[in-house]
């Protein structure tokens, strides 16, 4: 078990760097910082674990650490000095599992997370649609109705009538369910005759009506006949993003699911420049009917998993498979509570097809990672990777098990001698939890997420936590005050044998989150020769009492040795 960081002493060892004092005055200015951070509590969450007071920048990188004396003694004329007073020193933080464009749409789409009732809902629509001119397309997202308002159901589309009722309006929610109205519903032509997709559905009601829910694969029905934004707005979206996650600490992000034309305009936004975030993108194409289509996409120009830079690089290949805890679609080995069908949940695509998909993106060295939450989906994911890897190894290619929420033991040793990651979002227990717990049982709400067997089972490393937002909070400090707590917002605790230490929460979204793209080397520790991505926190993240670890900030974030956020 990793150590508590509070019972570490300030450790002032000096890196290689430091006894530059004894070179020539040559190598002191090739060493000279442009910047020197002093007077910290410097978290290095190297190796050893050491604390340290300072840190020393050149050319983007992080040159030395140690004492704030002898960092101090290699500033030059034209060093910057920051001395941060005491505060807290940690590596930037990295969400390994985010859609965190949508922290840019406040401008373009209808803001849906505040609301907590139908009625607050239904007025932010109305409010929106006052704004829009009549025929243009309203989007809403970043919500979760059945935990967040306090009828726990989604809007019918007579609702959304009654406040847009000149607009085709599309509401998007956590990726399987979302809502239209009768508008929409119009542009794309269906009506209560129209066939149900396969893996999807448009909900009905008693009578045969359309409520305008879609389910899964309807989904994509409206999603395409949405107008695509332009790439002038989409540039603005994702700079005011990365904005929004820098002011949170976070240095790095793995985009959870990318489609090509936000790839392009991350491409671009790196050019000119102007990016603060370093972005893993997990591509998710649209699988095609034909696997021969698919096939294509996979072997495309000649690119695969880790092609890019230090900035913007193909993290792999985002597949979905079953569902989620919230939305009663997990793929779950025992029967839901209250099922009359025998009801074990929702996949997207039969085993085999699952296999066969991850097989051809295996064969074009394509990592893949799969969208999976309930213990029968992990089964069969796990039973695909294992059938792949027998093509072509997988085992030093750290295939991921996204989400994993409701793993079992034996299926993290499997994952374990597969090589294969777990990257969780503790934060879905926020102000889901009594939602799962409605759904699926207090026993299994307690063991969703279960960070500690994880741990035990799995090793640190092999691991990473993220967010998933907009679905839930990005704010990285309330994640890892759930890891550290395991309690809602009222105070309850699900599953407390699972809690684990504050330094493993930090070092599941620095150093082991870090080997998501395989940089390690790179970046997750305050270490000679790694990137110098830095945050400083307004509080002491180790001696702070556990109520108020989700209320630290990021005073300063530091990308590249460059401050792009300053509270």
């Amino acid at each position: 078990m990793v150590r508590e960081f509070a019972a570490f002493a300030i450790v002032a060892t000096v890196t290689w760097i430091s006894g530059v004092s004894s070179a020539d005055a040559q190598q002191r200015e090739f060493n000279t910082p442009d910047l020197v951070i002093l007077n910290g509590k410097v978290l290095t969450l190297d190796d050893r674990s050491t604390v340290t007071e300072a840190v020393a920048v050149a050319d983007g990188k992080i040159i030395a650490t140690g004492t704030s004396a002898s960092i101090r003694s290699l500033a030059g004329d034209r060093t910057r000095v920051l001395d941060v007073s005491g505060k807290t020193v940690i590596p930037g933080l990295i969400d390994t599992h985010a859609h965190f464009k949508a922290a840019g749409l406040g401008d373009y789409v209808v803001i849906m997370g505040r609301a907590k009732t139908v009625a607050e809902a239904l007025e932010a629509i109305k409010s929106f649609a006052a704004k829009t001119k009549p025929g243009e397309w309203i989007i809403g997202g970043g919500w979760h109705p059945p935990s967040q308002l306090a009828e726990k159901r989604y809007l019918t589309r007579q609702e959304i009538d009654s406040v847009a009722p000149n607009n085709p309006v599309y509401l998007r929610t956590v990726g399987h369910f979302s809502m239209a109205n009768t508008m929409a519903l119009q542009r794309v032509g269906v009506d209560k005759t129209t066939e149900d997709p396969s893996g999807g559905k448009f909900e009905r009601d008693a009578a045969g009506e359309l409520t305008g829910l879609l389910v899964e694969t309807a989904i994509d029905r409206v999603e395409k006949a949405v107008p695509p934004w332009t790439e002038a707005d989409e540039m603005r979206q994702f700079t005011i993003a990365e904005g929004v996650l820098n002011s949170f600490g976070i240095t790095s992000a793995i985009e959870g699911a990318t489609e090509p034309r936000d790839i392009r305009t991350l491409q671009k936004l790196v050019a000119s420049g102007k990016a603060t975030l370093r972005t893993g993108v997990m591509f998710r194409p649209e699988p095609p009917a034909d696997l021969t289509a698919w096939e294509a996409i996979m072997s495309g120009n000649g690119a695969s998993s880790g092609f890019g830079d230090d900035w913007l690089k193909f993290a792999g290949i985002k597949i979905f498979y079953d569902g989620g805890m919230t939305l009663k679609t997990a793929l779950m080995r025992e029967v839901y509570p209250d099922s009359h069908d025998n009801y074990h949940g929702n996949t997207q695509q039969t085993p085999e097809r699952l296999k066969q998909l991850i097989s051809i993106c295996n064969r074009y060295d394509w990592r893949v990672g799969v969208h999976v939450v309930g213990d029968l989906g992990i089964d069969q994911v796990l039973d695909a990777f294992e059938a792949v890897d027998k093509e072509k190894s997988i085992r030093d290619r750290r295939f991921v098990l996204i989400h994993a929420s409701l793993i079992r033991p034996e299926q993290m040793e499997r994952a374990q001698r597969l090589g294969v990651r777990i990257d969780f979002q503790n934060v879905f227990m926020w102000d889901k939890a009594a939602t799962v717990e409605r759904f699926l049982g207090k026993a299994i709400a307690d063991r969703a997420v279960p960070t500690r067997t994880l741990i035990e089972k799995m090793g640190l490393d092999n691991l990473g936590a993220g967010t998933d937002f907009p679905v839930n909070p990005i704010n990285p400090f309330l994640n890892m005050y759930i890891m550290v707590t395991r309690k809602d917002p009222a105070g309850k605790v699900y599953g407390a044998t699972e809690a684990i230490t504050r330094e493993q929460a930090l070092r599941l979204y620095s150093s082991a989150a870090s080997r998501y793209t395989f940089d390690e080397a790179r970046k997750g520790t305050i270490e000679p020769g790694k990137l110098a991505d830095i945050v400083v926190l307004s509080a002491d993240y180790t001696a702070v009492p556990e109520e108020q670890i989700k209320d630290i900030k990021a005073d300063l974030t530091l990308v590249g040795g460059k401050i792009v956020f300053q509270r």
